[in-house]
């Protein structure tokens, strides 16, 4: 249970990531904070909200799949974007072995919220994200 429980904050913070996933008329460059929330259907409890901040930069924000940085044992396998969402499908080998996607929807150039799902070793992991930008990089 525990090494499940490990898997999932792994993907969670893997993907976390993801979420961010940017195209350069969705979001603006600078310091982002990023909320991740994550339920694991039929766990007893549930993890805390992880909260981290990115610097988007203006080479992140001109690229949706260079920007990504998801763990490094995970790959894009689909990426489409439109002029308020993005979506994608990924594909995990490794410890987080398994299959997932997501989706953003951006509010403006400065807030965003999403959804990502991932299957892994028999289990599901929901993670909701929620973005903003709160200023420039350091």
């Amino acid at each position: 249970m525990r090494k499940l429980l490990w898997i999932g904050l792994l993907a969670g913070t893997a993907l976390s990531l993801p979420s961010m996933a940017p195209a350069a008329v969705m979001i603006k460059p600078g310091l982002w904070e990023i909320t991740t929330t994550m339920e694991m259907p039929g766990m007893p409890f549930q993890s805390p909200p992880q909260t981290m901040r990115h610097c988007v930069t203006p080479q992140e924000a001109k690229d949706p799949e260079k920007s990504l940085p998801i763990d490094k044992d995970c790959k894009i396998i689909d990426l489409r974007s439109s002029a308020n969402n993005i979506n994608w499908k990924v594909e995990c080998i490794g410890q987080i072995a398994g299959t997932g996607e997501g989706e953003i929807a951006y509010k403006g150039d400065t807030s965003y919220e999403g959804k990502t799902k991932i299957q892994s070793q028999g289990m599901t992991f929901n993670m909701n994200h929620k973005g903003r930008r709160v200023g420039e990089c350091p």
